[in-house]
């Protein structure tokens, strides 16, 4: 069955007032981070506090239509000048009332770019990120991703975001691999951007996530034909072809800007095309 994707020229406050309570299993997304990123509608400067409580008010919202088994995935950046962000958001959602929002289940660094040492003492880099040109501070080439649930205990697919055993001794040796060939990847995932020729062509959302970071959520999760996800900030469209290339059941994703829309519109057609192609 195809998934059906459903994009919303709406504020997400005013979409989500319209769903139904409890009908979403799944949630990935990355809201404005308030840092003056230059989106083409949105203005992406505001006092801490406004931000803050703007937050709450959507994420409260967002409990609402979640299922109580339902994760949130929430990606969150920050600036070298400017690192708390995240994290005083977090505690807003998590303890900042008398009966917080949701409880943080796990924390995952979003590796963009990284530097490794072989054991035959080579180095190798691999990812992208954007320079910093600054003698006080050094490349920023993570982001977070905060599991968020509403009571903390939602069984995970562990397994089917994890990697092979390097040392294939250890399938027999640990009881609980249970024969399997594939270990828990933990809380550090590299997922980089594709490569890129044109920004303006590429990638022309100023604060994009990869596809392949939502569907590492979808797999940690669980994946299966039956979920419904939403991202209250579509952006151009990476949540929805995650979705899509996962085979969930529906998508829904709401934006204010009709620009970025029409580009989540182009990006799904391209990957349903490529889709098609391959099964050709």
């Amino acid at each position: 069955m195809a998934t059906r994707i459903d994009f919303l020229h709406q504020d997400c406050l005013i979409g989500m007032k319209a769903m139904p309570s409890s009908s979403i299993d799944l949630v990935v997304t990355s809201p404005p981070y308030n840092l003056g990123i230059k989106y083409d509608t949105y203005q992406d400067h505001a006092d801490r506090s406004t931000f803050i409580e703007w937050c709450l008010e959507w994420a409260t919202e967002l409990k609402r239509v979640m299922h109580n088994d339902a994760s949130f995935f929430l990606n969150l950046g920050a600036a070298p000048q400017n690192p708390l962000l995240p994290h005083q958001l977090l505690i807003a959602l998590t303890q900042a009332t008398d009966e917080p929002l949701f409880v943080l289940q796990n924390t995952f660094h979003w590796i963009k770019s990284i530097s490794v040492e072989t054991k035959t003492g080579d180095t190798i880099s691999a990812g992208h990120f954007k320079p910093i040109n600054s003698h006080r501070y050094v490349n920023d080439c993570h982001e977070y991703v905060f599991h968020l649930t509403k009571s903390g205990d939602i069984p995970l697919d562990r397994r089917a975001a994890g990697v092979p055993y390097v040392d294939k001794s250890n399938i027999d040796r640990w009881g609980h691999t249970e024969g399997r060939d594939k270990r828990c990847r933990g809380n550090n995932w590299f997922i980089p951007y594709d490569t890129i020729k044109s920004r303006d062509k590429d990638r022309p959302h100023p604060a994009s996530f990869p596809v392949g970071l939502a569907e590492q959520c979808i797999r940690i999760h669980g994946n299966t034909d039956k979920n419904h996800m939403l991202d209250p900030f579509n952006g151009i469209g990476s949540s929805a072809i995650a979705a899509y290339q996962m085979g969930l059941a529906s998508y829904t994703g709401f934006d204010i800007d009709e620009g970025y829309l029409d580009l989540a519109h182009e990006r799904l057609k391209q990957a349903r095309a490529q889709s098609e192609q391959s099964q050709a």
